[in-house]
C-alpha cells in the first residue's frame, strides 16, 4: 500500500486556494519590483532581482506559515514570525562599516520594508502592500531631491587636490579645514611624475561642499582641485 498525506481542502477549495496563491505571489513580484528598479538604478547592492526575490519569498513564507500548521493548530504565525529576524541578518550585511562614517543603512532599511510589503501580499492586504510601496518610493526619490535642494542633507565627496610641492599643499588643505572645523582624513597620497595628488573624503552640506571647493582652489599652492561624488552612499 501507499501512504498517501491527509487531504485537508476540497478539490474546488485547493483550486481556490492556487488561485488566491498565485494573485498573491505575483502582487509581491510586482510590489519588489517596483522598489527593485528604482534601487537598481541608482546602482545599489540589493536591485531589481534581490528585492522581487525578497518580497515574493516572504509573501510565500507568510502563505506556508498557515497551510504548514494545518487545521488544528490556532498559532499560524510561527513562520512568519522567523521572517523578520532572518531579513534582520540580511540587512545587517548590506551595512558597511568605515573609518569615520557607515553606508547601506537606506539600503538595509529598503530590506526590511520589502519583507513587510511581502508579508502583506502574502496574507492578501493588496491595497496596505500598494500605499507601502508607494510611500516607500516617495521616501527613497522625491525625499532625497527634497533633502538635497534644501542643502540641508549631508553627504560625503571624494576631494582630489594636485600640485607640485606637498607640504605646501598639506599646509593649506589643514588652514582651510581647521577655519571650517573639520578634520583631514586622507584617503590616499600619491606621485605621478612631478605631480602630487592628495585624496581625502569630506561630509558636509551641498553649500559647504561649494565653498571648500572655492577655498581650495583659491590657493597658490594647489594646481586643480576637483571633487568627486561617493557611489557608495546610501
Amino acid at each position: 500500500m501507499v501512504a498517501t498525506l491527509p487531504i485537508h481542502f476540497s478539490t474546488i477549495e485547493q483550486m481556490a486556494f492556487y488561485q488566491g496563491t498565485t494573485t498573491r505571489l505575483l502582487m509581491a513580484c510586482a510590489m519588489g519590483g517596483l522598489i527593485g528598479v528604482e534601487r537598481e538604478w541608482r546602482h545599489k547592492a540589493s536591485g531589481l532581482r534581490t528585492n522581487l526575490l525578497l518580497c515574493m519569498g516572504c509573501a510565500l513564507f507568510t502563505v506556508l506559515s498557515g497551510v504548514l500548521a494545518g487545521p488544528g493548530i490556532t498559532d499560524k504565525s510561527r513562520v512568519a514570525s522567523n521572517i523578520v529576524q532572518g531579513i534582520g541578518f540580511l540587512g545587517a550585511g548590506l551595512i558597511l562599516h568605515t573609518r569615520n562614517r557607515v553606508l547601506g543603512l537606506t539600503s538595509a532599511a529598503t530590506v526590511f520594508v520589502v519583507a513587510s510589503i511581502g508579508m502583506a501580499c502574502g496574507a492578501g492586504l493588496y491595497v496596505e502592500a500598494a500605499i507601502s510601496t508607494a510611500i516607500v518610493l516617495v521616501a527613497l526619490r522625491l525625499v532625497g531631491v527634497l533633502e538635497t535642494r534644501t542643502g540641508w542633507k549631508r553627504f560625503p565627496m571624494l576631494y582630489e587636490v594636485r600640485g607640485n610641492d606637498e607640504k605646501t599643499m598639506f599646509a593649506q588643505i589643514l588652514a582651510v579645514l581647521d577655519r571650517e572645523h573639520l578634520r583631514l582624513n586622507v584617503t590616499k597620497r600619491d606621485r605621478l611624475g612631478e605631480l602630487e595628488r592628495v585624496s581625502f573624503t569630506i561630509s558636509a552640506s551641498k553649500v559647504k561642499h561649494r565653498q571648500l571647493l572655492a577655498e581650495l582652489a583659491a590657493g597658490d599652492a594647489a594646481d586643480k582641485v576637483v571633487a568627486f561624488s561617493d557611489d557608495e552612499e546610501d
